[in-house]
């Protein structure tokens, strides 16, 4: 895009920032959990009333509520609360219950993306996203849904970050009306 700044001179603007991709874990991680919450309500259901005192019935439901708080309700808390944003500028990771994290990698500065599968992930097409950008450890995307194709996103994302960073230092050096001379001082 480009705008007209006073007297004819036009200024090239960055394209807009624009999401290409949420994402979160596999929800695969949401299957114990699940099968937890089922077994602690059909347990609840199916003794409760029939304990001889009424206090055993309300120890039975506290019991309940408890287990399906820890294991259910956290577990899901916790996997709704990792998320990964692809944008065309930059990856941001964010994650934590209750102590949150944000983490921002521009596709400008280049990284290194490798994919990691286990039995379990290429039979769900799944897997971790390693991207490594120099940091002491690599950043990951854990067991994310599809991630060879998230591997051929960031890689795109990233070449064309490096044209369009490329572009704009030959525009701004075609701007300042300097040329370099070889073999000269």
């Amino acid at each position: 895009m480009t705008k007209t700044a006073g007297f004819g001179t036009a200024e090239v603007l960055p394209p807009a920032e624009s999401v290409v991709a949420g994402l979160r874990p596999h929800a695969r991680v949401l299957f114990w959990p699940s099968l937890a919450l089922l077994a602690i309500v059909g347990a609840t259901a199916y003794f409760f009333g029939s304990l001889p005192e009424p206090w055993q019935n309300t120890a039975l439901l506290v019991a309940a509520v408890v287990l399906v708080l820890l294991l259910w309700l956290l577990p899901l808390a916790s996997w709704l609360n990792n998320r990964y944003t692809i944008t065309t500028r930059r990856i941001i990771f964010r994650h934590g219950f209750f102590v949150r994290t944000r983490q921002e990698l521009l596709h400008s500065r280049g990284y290194d993306v490798t994919v990691r599968k286990n039995w379990l992930q290429s039979i769900a097409h799944s897997g971790d996203v390693l991207i490594n950008a120099g940091l002491e450890q690599p950043l990951v995307l854990k067991d994310v849904p599809n991630a060879d194709l998230v591997q051929q996103v960031l890689h795109d994302l990233m070449e064309s970050s490096r044209t369009l960073m490329g572009s704009r230092r030959q525009e701004q050096a075609a701007s300042t009306g300097e040329t370099t001379r070889w073999g000269s001082r």
